[in-house]
């Protein structure tokens, strides 16, 4: 079948390969050596050497970080796998000469080396999407049924981005095996991963929970790893009152939540808002997996350090949640704390630093409301080793968090849009108290709700420069 290829390459599945294969084994392969033979030995010899790659350099980079107690540069880790590869071959070579096999010329052996170590530091059949600026998700239910949807809204069937299961399940433990500066497994025993791709791509990936025992996976593509509120206006997310008011509540130093669906923008959101702070205030980000990026724009963000939470290594030690991060960020002297997503116990002490003096610290939560925010707070914090009651949760809660920014997909479930903007006021025992300051209107779009801002709070954001007037437009300032 062909599928659509919407103006790029397709990926190269593993015929392609197989091609190069039979072509460099016909070249270097003895004469009486059949091209057939020559190039199941290759085969064979390409299988062994993802294989061993796979399961031994997470191994060898982490005993040498143990060692070092330094990460290991990207450099080094390309010279451990070549070392790990060379040892490789010669098993290899001795293995197959015991079974009475045919083995490969020195030279393809180098060039299948070379090729391996290139899939390693490279995408594979994922990089033609990658590449492509339109593509906003991947979605590859098995190596050869992948969707892509575009940033138009667009979705299509694409073209395979491996030959077979076994395939696509090594360039994700690969890709696991070199992902950021921490090696993250990708096997039986630890069978999904999560992992930013070098170019800030978003990846999570399962092998044997899904029908048919695959490997399945999602991608996904940030478009604008530095983004600014007047672009997001250009584009429709906010309008210009609302600009200026999420303007003035970074300035104000008010600690924001920002909800939304799985592609809402959330993210993009956060480092839209993150623009208006001081090129000099020390920000400290704690995420399960590097996505925001501030550290990498020194000239609009000098001082941050970013955490990742780390997994288990391969005896089981070693793991560190957002939550140790979240408390160790608090001993870094930071002016503002980022958590990129909320999505365990580190709601507490998250809260907690809200609350404690580090005013203007935002996160982002999968909700599908700024209402349903709320409960989705308490149940996190339920899963903390606090063990808070609920009463207490919504205080905490409400002691921390200002304002609820929620985003949702327009009407044409193409653009994203602010559609609810709540601020909190307090707590009632089961709940947290909230008025609603801009409510969705027909389109989805967020409209100022006249008088619902509170008065001490109007206060904060006239000290900082806004403009009270946009709050008295009923139908807001989107283009009409």
């Amino acid at each position: 079948m062909n599928y659509p290829s919407n103006g790029y390459s397709p990926p190269v599945p593993l015929r392609s390969h197989q091609q190069q294969e039979q072509a460099s084994s016909q070249q270097t392969a003895p004469s009486d050596t059949h091209p057939a033979q020559a190039s199941e030995a290759v085969g064979r010899l390409r299988q062994h050497l993802r294989d061993t790659l796979g399961t031994e350099l997470p191994l060898r980079v982490d005993a040498q970080q143990r060692r070092t107690g330094a990460s290991v540069s990207r450099e080094a880790r390309r010279e451990l796998a070549r070392a790990i590869l060379d040892d490789a071959v010669r098993a290899h070579s001795e293995n197959e000469l015991m079974d009475n096999r045919s083995l490969v010329g020195r030279d393809v052996e180098q060039q299948v080396i070379t090729e391996v170590i290139n899939e390693l530091f490279g995408m594979a059949g994922l990089q033609p999407l990658l590449d492509d600026p339109t593509v906003e998700t991947i979605n590859a239910n098995r190596f050869d049924r992948v969707f892509v949807q575009y940033n138009d809204g667009r979705r299509a069937r694409v073209a395979p981005i491996a030959g077979s299961n076994e395939e696509l399940t090594d360039l994700v433990r690969l890709l696991a095996a070199r992902a950021s500066s921490q090696e993250r497994r990708f096997d039986h025993g630890s069978p999904a991963v999560n992992l930013q791709l070098p170019g800030g791509e978003r990846l999570f990936a399962v092998m044997g929970l899904t029908a048919g025992g695959v490997t399945s996976l999602s991608i996904r593509q940030h478009g604008y790893l530095t983004v600014t509120l007047p672009e997001l206006r250009a584009r429709g997310t906010v309008d210009p009152g609302l600009e200026q008011f999420l303007r003035a509540l970074v300035r104000a130093r008010k600690n924001i939540l920002i909800t939304g669906g799985t592609g809402a923008g959330k993210t993009t959101l956060l480092r839209a808002l993150a623009s208006e702070m001081d090129a000099l205030e020390r920000i400290v980000t704690i995420e399960d997996a590097f996505e925001l990026g501030l550290e990498l724009d020194p000239d609009v963000h000098a001082d941050v350090t970013a955490f990742q939470a780390r997994e288990a290594n391969v005896e089981g030690e070693g793991a560190i949640s957002q939550a140790e991060l979240v408390r160790w960020g608090l001993r870094m002297s930071p002016d503002r704390v980022i958590v990129g997503e909320i999505r365990g116990p580190e709601v507490i002490p998250m809260c907690n630093a809200m609350s404690q003096g580090n005013d203007g610290s935002m996160a982002t939560l999968h909700a599908s409301s700024s209402r349903v925010a709320f409960t989705r707070l308490a149940s996190y914090a339920a899963q903390g080793v606090e063990r808070l009651p609920l009463d207490a949760t919504n205080l905490l809660v409400a002691s921390a968090v200002h304002f609820v920014v929620h985003l949702a997909r327009g009407i044409d479930r193409t653009t994203r849009v602010v559609s609810s903007i709540r601020e909190v006021v307090g707590a009632d025992g089961p709940q947290v108290v909230s008025n609603e300051v801009y409510r969705p209107g027909a389109d989805r779009r967020a409209r100022p709700v006249a008088g619902a801002l509170r008065t001490d709070t109007l206060d904060d954001l006239l000290d900082v420069g806004f403009d009270a007037g946009l709050l008295e437009q009923p139908e807001g300032w989107w283009p009409r």
